[in-house]
């Protein structure tokens, strides 16, 4: 009898046979469930958190095309890179395509075969892309980077907005993701995308305890940031900067000082920001010194650091920012410098900016928020956990978990600040008012009648500096706020009141040490033992070496945390190999015997393929007795009979269906009489041993 067809795959044995994961991580499964279910699903994941795997697993489960809208093209392309070496068919159309890729793309489409879909949200502007959409039997719309759908938000792409018109128009189900979004953002995402109808809503968390968490006050900021590289060298890491001259000053300075470092800004030419993109995919250790521009499209697992040399413009873009490093969940370090002179920049962005009132009054406050992580007086994670809604205990992986902040009870000066902000209008920004408080005559404080206040020279013990720090750590609490319709004048807030009426103290921390304290920290944690740091060295040499032959970035072989399992394991077969995170069967066929060569120092043996789709299972175990047992009576118990054999195909169906009677084994097929009066007893007595 033939076999009947093969069951429709599961998500747990597509997880395990595809992506050569054992399990799910923490939040996924049920995730995954809703949306392969054809659930409108909204998920809030923290980078690096598996989100992609989150659409991309419904997207075997289900029929049809799975339709991929994310904001840039090289995170489309690493995506379709991997799925392809992990023998999914995806594709993508976007404006960096060559005409063979599109009309691949086209011919997969054409053909049915096609399981992912990649376009970027401009696409949708396209009269054409709806009928593209309807006739490839489109099944299911995942958006990556949801929030960028938010007006409010930190990325906003106007064409996100056409998104929920073409739900409305396919009449299929919708799943978006995205690992930024406060409360807000996540109310607008359900109005635009889902038409106010509320998706079944999965919210993760937004912690990555892996990422060390650090801020530094500037203090030769260039000097910082070469010290903090120094520390990581021959690590793969990002440094963000705030103008694009000031990325390539840097990344020349990083150079001289024997670091492989190159620039990324939106002023480079197309084909020179390709090949830096390239080069960072696929260079082991190589730094980038970037604007903002550069990160969110880049799918590298195996960042191990990210530093700001300036301020970030908000918390959910430093969140954004540096969710790249650690994807892997190996441990990964930031360091974020800030100073007056960033506070006063993004200020006037704000300010400048053509938005209207009650966004620029929303950015300056969401750059509070940032001001409050960086000016934080104890755990740095609870503070940004909290900004999303979060309760977290102190997280022993943050500079000042680490090395507790000096910190003193500002009521007083607080309470001084605010009087000087209340005695003058609520007119003034803090350097106005910082020459009230010490005494300062200007012709401006004199003009005005100021040098007569009460508040007068009331502050000259702090010093213009440490009034600085005050009024910065004031903005960080949220007591005062730049007033966009009065030109940055500060105004005192509702919370403010309590403390000016002697209800509230205030702690502030003591910032003459902050330099001091950044220069102090320790080394980072090594990836592997120093036993195996030779063994991952040779194996990150083979990787980078298949990666040039085939053009694709080193961790489309095979992902840093997949080398350092390989490395500290050791394994000796294909079977221990293939219990390795990271190795399905596809890249087992491809890659297992080349990698278990650098860890044994020998090929191993062939092996058919009937057999390696079954390694690192236990049926693996079966199917190799089940062979002995059939060589063993190949010519029956007394060696005269006829020659009989089991194809490999039909030996992996016994192991894997382990009948248990005559009448179950033969129902598997490929056993004629003569075969099952042959080995039937050997091989039942193997599976009854096994149950």
């Amino acid at each position: 009898m033939q076999p009947g067809p093969m069951p429709d795959p599961t998500p747990q044995a597509l997880l395990r046979e595809v992506f050569g994961f054992a399990g799910f991580r923490p939040g996924q499964e049920e995730i995954v469930a809703a949306v392969a279910a054809g659930r409108d699903t909204l998920a809030i994941m923290p980078t690096g958190g598996g989100k992609s795997l989150c659409y991309q697993l419904p997207a075997l489960c289900r029929p049809g095309v799975t339709l991929v809208i994310s904001p840039l093209i090289a995170l489309m392309r690493d995506q379709v890179r991997a799925l392809r070496e992990a023998g999914v068919a995806a594709g993508a159309l976007t404006s960096g395509n060559t005409d063979e890729e599109t009309d691949e793309v086209f011919a997969l489409l054409g053909s049915g075969r096609l399981k992912l879909l990649y376009i970027a949200p401009e696409r949708l502007a396209s009269s054409g892309t709806q009928g593209l959409l309807r006739r490839a039997n489109c099944s299911l719309i995942a958006v990556d980077e949801a929030h960028c759908v938010s007006q409010w938000g930190h990325d906003f792409r106007p064409d996100y907005l056409r998104i929920g018109e073409l739900r409305t128009a396919l009449d299929v189900p919708l799943a978006a993701f995205t690992a930024t979004a406060d409360a807000e953002t996540r109310a607008e995402i359900v109005t635009r995308l889902f038409a106010g109808q509320t998706p079944e809503t999965f919210l993760r968390g937004f912690d990555r305890p892996n990422i060390r968490l650090a801020f530094a006050a500037k203090d030769r900021p260039r000097a910082q940031i070469e010290s903090f590289a120094a520390a990581r060298r021959g690590r793969s890491g990002i440094v963000y900067c705030a103008t694009r001259a000031r990325t390539e000053s840097l990344a020349a300075a990083l150079t001289a000082a024997g670091h492989t470092a190159i620039a990324y800004h939106g002023g480079m030419a197309a084909e020179e920001r390709r090949l830096a993109e390239t080069r960072f995919q696929r260079e082991d250790g190589l730094i980038v010194v970037a604007t903002i521009a550069f990160g969110m499209g880049i799918d590298k697992p195996d960042i191990r650091w990210v530093a700001h040399a300036d301020l970030p413009k908000s918390i959910e873009g430093y969140y954004q920012e540096i969710g790249r490093a650690g994807r892997d969940g190996a441990p990964a370090d930031t360091l974020t410098l800030y100073g007056p002179d960033d506070i006063r920049l993004r200020r006037a962005q704000i300010d400048e900016s053509l938005a209207p009132p009650e966004r620029k009054a929303a950015d300056h406050t969401r750059l509070n928020a940032l001001l409050g992580l960086a000016e934080a007086t104890a755990c740095r994670r609870r503070i940004l956990l909290g900004y999303f809604g979060e309760e977290s205990a102190p997280c022993g992986n943050c500079d000042l978990c680490e090395r507790p902040a000096r910190v003193f009870d500002a009521t007083q000066a607080v309470r001084k600040a605010l009087s000087a902000a209340l005695r003058t209008g609520e007119s003034f920004g803090a350097g106005h008012l910082i020459d009230i408080l010490t005494g300062t005559a200007t012709d401006k404080v004199k003009a005005r009648g100021h040098d007569r206040l009460p508040t007068f020279g009331v502050g000259r013990d702090l010093g213009r500096a440490g009034w600085q720090a005050v009024f910065r750590q004031m903005m960080g609490r949220d007591l005062i706020r730049p007033d966009p319709e009065r030109h940055g004048a500060l105004r005192m807030t509702e919370i403010a009141r309590p403390v000016l009426r002697g209800e509230e103290t205030v702690i502030l921390r003591e910032d003459t040490v902050e330099a001091a304290r950044a220069a102090a920290r320790p080394e980072p944690k090594a990836l592997v033992d120093e036993a195996d740091e030779g063994l991952l060295a040779a194996l990150k040499a083979k990787r980078r070496e298949l990666a040039e032959a085939a053009r694709v970035p080193a961790y489309v072989i095979f992902p840093d945390r997949t080398l350092i399992e390989i490395a500290q394991v050791r394994p000796q077969t294909l079977d221990e190999m293939a219990g390795i995170t990271g190795i399905g069967a596809a890249k087992l066929a491809r890659y297992g015997g080349i990698f278990l060569a650098v860890v044994t120092g020998h090929a191993p043996a062939p092996m058919h393929p009937a057999r390696r789709a079954l390694a690192g299972r236990d049926a693996g175990e079966i199917f190799d007795r089940l062979m002995e047992a059939q060589q063993r009576l190949a010519r029956g118990e007394d060696g005269t009979g006829k020659p009989l054999s089991c194809t490999h195909t039909t030996l992996r169906r016994i192991a894997e269906a382990r009948p248990t009677t005559h009448a179950d084994l033969a129902r598997i097929g490929g056993l004629g009489e003569h075969k099952l009066d042959r080995f039937a007893d050997a091989f039942l007595a193997i599976l009854r041993d096994d149950a």
